[in-house]
């Protein structure tokens, strides 16, 4: 029985139903799609087409039992059992050594390594089953709030949530990348005998291959495939204030003043949430923000950028929600009342799988925001956040959220993107709370984030961030000091605000922000009403004279390394490299260097490692083989294969140079 035969460029396996492909999807790259009881569907949720149109390279060999397709360095095999005629895929680089394998039947256990569930009347719930390697190690999958780099041992939900973002994307230690291609709600074990992927909801299984000889050539083929980020505008390299809120004009142009008083170059300055008069208006309440347009032009005399919050939820009492409850513009609820988030109102999400949708909230804010001068928004919520996280009980224009729903904030990134390019606007970078596959070609800066202030939750922030590089999403960066729990007085917290600063000087963006503790938190209207509430000061000499003067001098010395932070930028838009490189990046042969989590490359040639312990003033760091290691500081150098104890007091975070490089684009802290 011939089960398996070329079609084009595409290896096809035809059985019971099934329809599997295998085809050339970029240079050494493959992608597997799988239906069953249809055709397979020509899906882009993360993958460009364009990345599928490098076909003609490809070898196919066919047979009754063993059929082939190799692409570049990436072969995949098909196997077919004489006597179920169940297909098993294995995949091999350029040498021959096995990758990855699919699980297969087990023999007498009669196993499906991709088994399509029924859900009745509807889809299939699916799970694909791949053999575990011990000694392979894995990275990226997107921000987890854990303190984990080898990924290998987990189980991780396929789901967004406040502080957790999904982007489906690993690199293995064995030399390949894959990403999951399916943005259903699901799940992911890496287990010491199996790898197990599941998506509640689907219509087909679709996943991407790529072989390489090192994690660089993996990321650059995954960025072809999915998109880079544009080039970073030159006020995303610098330096961004926030706080919880700056809750009129006049006050948040006091702090602005100041900062341009004291000589402290500030790129970017933020005008937080509930600005509004309610949810989905997409305007300036005018009693507390009286002339935007002088605002944003008196801040660009200083040098800064507004960056503006502009949330998912439409509120049952704003302005637009009849008009878009009848255009059939907001999210659905499957059962119960449409209500899908109650915090300063009652509301629902606008649904950004919809283009038009898309259209209606960038009009709005191209209205009431961007025509009065500003180019930089916050898009928080992009999860999207609802009250309970009942995946199963809202539906989009593009299907229901079971099935799609990771894609959110992909399309939330979207609607604003497109927007500001079809405005001419070249250079686009937006703040997101989240992302999925894909997100890092609409400009998404990504933060980790409504986190605790504490030191157990800045370490869990260094490996988001080492994830999320690998993942894809190179733009990054968290809320300096957390965002929930600090007080400026407390000299606990101001400890932890301070190596939080250092370490945030050596992320993509370096932003402060966080709602601080207070003693009066209340904000009144005119007549009396309340309004939302601010929180406590948050500018950086909220937190002590001494601590203040360690913190200018940290954003002066991020001012001096615009030149390099500028490199590092370009690289992500041209090659999609990481800006925050886990150490194995640049030095993979060394087997340590995969297993080292409190430091990293910012860049190829700045090893950062930040002070992640309370009272701390000394740390171990591993200077990697091949190279020579200046630490900035104090300018000593060391010969690299060796682990050095260093000397870090609390004005300083230990950065050093690999061979002395880039010297001239960085200078001294």
């Amino acid at each position: 029985m011939q089960t398996m035969r070329k079609e084009g460029h595409k290896l096809i396996y035809e059985y019971n139903g099934e329809v599997l492909q295998i085809e050339p999807w970029g240079k050494n790259s493959l992608r597997v799609r799988s239906a069953m009881m249809r055709d397979i569907q020509n899906t882009d949720f993360a993958l460009l087409a364009d990345a599928g149109k490098g076909e003609g390279q490809e070898e196919i060999q066919t047979g009754t039992y063993e059929s082939s397709i190799e692409n570049g360095k990436l072969k995949a095999v098909m196997e077919v059992s004489d006597y179920n005629h169940k297909c098993r895929i294995s995949f091999y680089n350029k040498k021959g050594k096995l990758l990855l394998e699919e699980y297969g039947d087990g023999g007498a256990l009669n196993l499906d390594s991709r088994s399509f569930r029924p859900i009745l009347g509807g889809d299939f719930g699916l799970t694909v089953t791949f053999s575990a390697q011990e000694e392979e190690k894995l990275y990226g999958m997107g921000q987890y709030q854990q303190d984990i780099l080898d990924l290998k041992g987990c189980s991780l939900e396929l789901a967004h949530r406040n502080s957790q973002a999904s982007v489906p994307f690993l690199l293995s230690s064995r030399g390949y990348g894959f990403l999951w291609h399916n943005p259903a709600i699901g799940n992911v074990t890496f287990g010491k005998n199996k790898t197990i992927w599941q998506a509640n909801s689907t219509k087909q299984m679709d996943y991407w291959i790529t072989a390489g000889d090192d994690p660089d050539e993996i990321e650059r083929a995954y960025a072809l495939a999915t998109g880079t980020v544009p080039m970073m505008p030159e006020y995303g390299m610098g330096f961004w204030q926030c706080k919880l809120r700056y809750w009129n004009q006049e006050q948040l142009l006091e702090v602005a003043r100041e900062y341009h008083k004291k000589g402290i170059p500030v790129d970017v300055i933020v005008c937080d949430f509930f600005h509004w008069p309610h949810m989905g208006d997409y305007r300036f309440e005018e009693e507390f923000f009286p002339d935007p347009e002088a605002m944003v032009q008196e801040l660009k005399s200083m040098g800064m950028e507004l960056m503006v919050s502009v949330w998912p939820q439409v509120d049952l009492k704003s302005e637009n929600f009849a008009a878009m409850k009848q255009k059939g513009l907001l999210v659905k609820s499957e059962r119960g009342v449409e209500i899908a988030m109650r915090f300063g109102g009652e509301s629902t999400f606008y649904d950004a799988t919809n283009p038009k949708a898309r259209s209606y909230v960038w009009e709005k804010c191209k209205k009431n925001y961007y025509d009065k001068g500003i180019r930089i928004f916050w898009l928080d919520e992009a999860e999207p956040e609802y009250t309970v996280y009942d995946f199963d009980n809202y539906r989009y224009y593009m299907g229901p959220n079971v099935q799609i729903g990771n894609l959110y904030p992909q399309a939330y990134a979207k609607t604003f993107y497109e927007g500001q390019r079809m405005e001419g606007q070249e250079k686009v970078v937006n703040l997101l709370r989240c992302a999925w596959a894909g997100s890092q070609r609409y400009g998404a800066l990504v933060w980790s984030g409504d986190i605790h202030s504490d030191w157990e939750t800045l370490r869990r922030q260094l490996c988001a961030g080492l994830h999320m590089g690998i993942a894809g999403i190179p733009w990054w960066t968290t809320d300096i000091g957390g965002f929930s729990g600090g007080n400026p007085k407390e000299e606990g917290f101001r400890q932890l605000l301070v190596r939080w600063f250092e370490w945030g000087t050596f992320c993509p963006v370096m932003r402060l922000h966080g709602d601080r503790n207070c003693e009066d938190r209340h904000v009144y209207r005119k007549d009396g009403s309340e309004a939302l509430f601010t929180g406590g000061e948050n500018e950086i000499w909220s937190f002590g004279e001494e601590n203040e003067k360690i913190l200018k001098k940290y954003i002066l010395f991020r001012e001096a390394m615009r030149p390099y932070v500028r490199v590092l930028m370009e690289e992500a838009h041209r090659f999609g490299r990481p800006v925050m490189r886990p150490m194995f990046y640049e030095f993979p042969q060394e087997e340590i260097c995969w297993e080292l989590k409190e430091q990293y490359m910012f860049g190829s040639d700045m090893l950062v490692a930040p002070v992640l312990y309370e009272n701390a003033v000394s740390r171990e760091v591993y200077l990697p083989k091949g190279a020579s290691w200046t630490m900035v500081s104090s300018g000593q150098v060391w010969e690299g294969g060796q682990t050095v104890t260093v000397d870090a007091p609390l004005e300083e975070i230990p950065v050093f140079l690999r061979d002395g490089r880039r010297a001239e684009l960085i200078g001294k802290i």
